[in-house]
């Protein structure tokens, strides 16, 4: 627990729906306006749940689901695993995912849930993080770019309904120093 009664632990089965819902709520906040709304709107929290489930019970333990609880409830959801260079894994670890209940912004729970992450994979021996990020989610950039994150050139289309949004790339050097 940390100064602010946020709990973080590994994520199990009866997670999974709150998970969904926070992720769900998420792309529908952070990326309104960013991605076709068609897409935003045809998000559905019982499915993204039992996708979550689908993951969870068949994890063989390369990708670490963590959750933040606050009060007793979950309010914040991180997924990290291993880098794919095109189907090829690398050394290196990847941010997939990472998510806050859209009430919860600014309170430092996504911070913590980073923060939390970057420990464990820096402790299992990684020495870089990558992540992608929409080109033109400010928010986002800002969160990864006071995390530590720099966007390293990269960049790569995300189709969304047809539509091409751009990702960019962010890396962040992980051990001593």
């Amino acid at each position: 627990m940390d100064d602010d009664g946020i709990r973080i632990r590994p994520m199990t089965l009866a997670d999974c729906d709150r998970v969904a819902e926070i992720r769900v709520g998420g792309w529908r906040t952070a990326y309104q306006g960013l991605i076709p709304q068609s897409y935003l709107d045809a998000l559905d929290v019982a499915q993204d749940g039992g996708r979550r489930r689908a993951h969870c019970s068949q994890a063989d333990g390369s990708v670490v689901d963590l959750v933040a609880e606050q009060g007793g409830r979950i309010v914040g959801w991180v997924c990290h695993g291993p880098y794919r260079d095109g189907e090829v894994r690398t050394e290196d670890v990847e941010l997939y995912a990472i998510y806050v209940d859209s009430g919860q912004y600014g309170t430092g729970i996504g911070q913590s849930l980073l923060q939390e992450s970057v420990r464990r994979c820096t402790a299992a021996g990684h020495a870089r993080m990558l992540l992608w990020v929409l080109k033109d989610n400010a928010r986002a950039r800002r969160f990864y770019e006071r995390g530590g994150f720099r966007a390293d050139g990269a960049e790569e289309p995300f189709e969304v309904d047809g539509v091409e949004v751009p990702e960019v790339r962010y890396a962040r050097a992980l051990g001593a120093g």
